[in-house]
C-alpha cells in the first residue's frame, strides 16, 4: 500500500515510523512532514487549501489517507476526500465539532449521557463573571475553539478567574474542578464500533511537579498498568460506545480516531474532553509499544474488516524537548546536536518542531523532539528514554525530569530519578 500522512509533527513522524514497520507499506508519502519522516518516507510541501490535499492524494495514487491535525479536520478534509472516492481516515467536518467545540462538546456529552464534570458555557466577559459565582474554586475555564491544548485554565482564585475570562474569552466553558487523575483514553472507529487503544497518560504542564502554564504535551507513558480491565471495560461502554452510538443516531457517524481525556474520579471516569485524532505525544508512545495491527486498524477504520492490536509488555516512555521559550514564544534556528547518538544508545527519537538548514538539523517550533523508549518496567523505560535526553543539546533546551513519576509512585513505590544531564 501506498500511505498519504497529513501534518508534520511528533504525532505524525510516530505514525509513518509504525507504518514503516507493516508488511504491507510499500512508500509513505507525507506532507509536508519533517526531516526525520524524509528518513523513512517522501515528504511534500503542505497545499494551501483542504482541496490541494485531495489532488495529492490523486495525483501521487495513494491507497490511504491518514490525518494527523486537528485543524486540518475541522476544515472538512475528510468530506473532500470522500467526495472525489478517497479512502481517508478520520471524522467528518461536522463530527469533528466535538473537538472544535467545547461547547458543543459539553452538550454531546449531556445527550449521551456521558459522565461529565457540571458545567456552564457563556459567552461574554460580563455573563462569565456572573456564573463564576456558581462554582467552588478551583474552577476549570476553558476556551470554546481549538487552542493547540493550550485553552485551559484552572484558576484557584477570583482574580485567577479574571485574568482567565480575559485571556480565554468571549465563548466559554465553565466547570467544576475534578480530583483524580488523568488519562488519555482513545480508540478508532469506523462509525458503527470502535477499536480500543491501550491508556497513556500525557503531561500537560510545563514544569515538573505539574507546575505552570499548560502546553501541548511534555510527555507521555504508555504501560498496562494504567487502568487495569475492569476500569477500561467501564470507559468503553460509559463513553467511548456511547459517544459513537450517539454520533450514529444523529446522522454524525464518527469515523477515525476519539481521544477521550478522562479524569478517573472516586465516582468513576468522566470526560474532561474529547479530541478527535490522535493525541501528541501520546501517539509516540501508544507506536512505539505497539507490536503489530495499526494497518488493518487504519483498514478497518476505512470500511475494511474489525482488526485486533497486539501490545508489547514493556512500557514506553516519550520525553519532549521544548525550544527556549516555550510555551509562549519558542525561539528557533537553535542547532540540534546528537539525535544520532540518542538513537545510538536505543532510543526512538521522533521529531517535531525541526528543519533541516543546510547540513545542521534546527529548531523550528515549540516542542522540538520527543525521546522515545522502552524497558522491562517502567523505572527501565524512564532510565532508557533520559539517557537518550541525556545525548541530546541545542541552546535553551528544556524539558521534564518527572515523568512517569505517579506511575512509580503507585505501581512501584519509589520516586522519580532525576535525569542526568542537559
Amino acid at each position: 500500500m501506498k500511505i498519504l500522512i497529513v501534518g508534520g509533527g511528533g504525532r505524525e513522524h510516530a505514525i509513518a515510523w509504525r507504518l514503516k514497520q507493516s508488511a504491507g507499506v510499500e512508500t509513505i508519502v507525507a506532507t509536508p512532514g519533517n526531516p526525520g519522516i524524509a528518513q523513512i518516507g517522501r515528504c511534500m510541501p503542505a497545499p494551501n487549501s483542504i482541496a490541494g490535499y485531495a489532488d495529492i492524494a490523486e495525483s501521487e495514487e495513494v491507497d490511504l489517507t491518514v490525518v494527523g491535525p486537528e485543524a486540518t479536520l475541522v476544515n472538512g478534509i475528510v468530506d473532500e476526500f470522500r467526495g472525489r472516492e478517497l479512502r481517508v481516515v478520520g471524522p467528518t467536518r461536522a463530527a469533528a465539532q466535538l473537538e472544535a467545540s467545547k461547547i458543543f462538546a459539553k452538550q454531546f456529552f449531556s445527550r449521551a449521557g456521558i459522565p461529565t464534570a457540571r458545567s456552564v458555557h457563556t459567552a461574554s466577559y460580563e455573563e462569565s463573571l456572573s456564573e463564576i459565582k456558581r462554582f467552588a474554586f478551583p474552577v476549570v475555564i476553558k476556551a470554546d475553539g481549538l487552542a493547540a491544548g493550550k485553552g485551559v485554565i484552572v484558576a484557584h482564585t477570583q482574580e485567577e478567574a479574571r485574568h482567565a475570562i480575559e485571556s480565554l474569552g468571549p465563548l466559554l466553558v465553565i466547570e467544576d474542578f475534578l480530583d483524580g487523575e488523568e488519562v488519555s483514553f482513545i480508540g478508532l472507529s469506523n462509525g458503527d464500533e470502535i477499536l480500543p487503544f491501550e491508556a497513556s497518560q500525557d503531561h500537560k504542564r510545563v514544569g515538573e511537579g505539574d507546575t505552570g502554564p499548560n502546553t501541548g504535551g511534555m510527555g507521555a507513558y504508555c504501560d498496562g498498568r494504567i487502568v487495569t480491565r475492569d476500569q477500561a471495560g467501564v470507559i468503553m461502554d460509559r463513553v467511548m460506545q456511547p459517544a459513537i452510538h450517539q454520533m450514529a443516531r444523529e446522522g454524525t457517524p464518527f469515523t477515525g480516531f476519539l481521544y477521550a481525556g478522562l479524569m478517573m474520579t472516586a465516582d468513576g471516569p468522566k470526560v474532561l474532553e474529547f479530541n478527535v485524532r490522535l493525541g501528541d505525544p501520546e501517539t509516540q508512545v501508544l507506536m512505539h509499544r505497539l507490536e503489530d495491527g495499526f494497518l488493518e486498524a487504519l483498514r478497518f477504520a476505512a470500511g475494511g474488516e474489525r482488526a485486533a492490536l497486539r501490545w508489547r509488555e514493556d512500557p514506553s516512555v516519550c520525553v519532549v524537548l521544548a525550544a527556549a521559550g516555550y510555551p509562549d514564544k519558542p525561539r528557533t534556528g537553535d542547532v540540534i546536536t546528537g539525535v544520532a547518538d540518542a538513537e545510538a544508545s536505543g532510543a526512538v527519537v521522533f521529531q517535531a518542531g525541526t528543519k533541516q538548514a543546510g547540513e545542521n538539523l534546527v529548531t523550528n517550533g515549540g516542542r522540538v523532539l520527543g525521546v522515545t523508549a522502552s524497558g522491562a518496567n517502567l523505572q527501565q523505560a524512564l532510565n532508557n528514554a533520559y539517557v537518550g535526553v541525556s545525548k541530546i543539546d541545542f541552546d535553551g533546551v528544556h524539558f521534564r525530569r518527572d515523568i512517569g513519576a505517579k506511575g512509580l509512585q503507585r505501581w512501584e513505590g519509589s520516586g522519580h530519578q532525576q535525569a542526568a544531564g542537559n
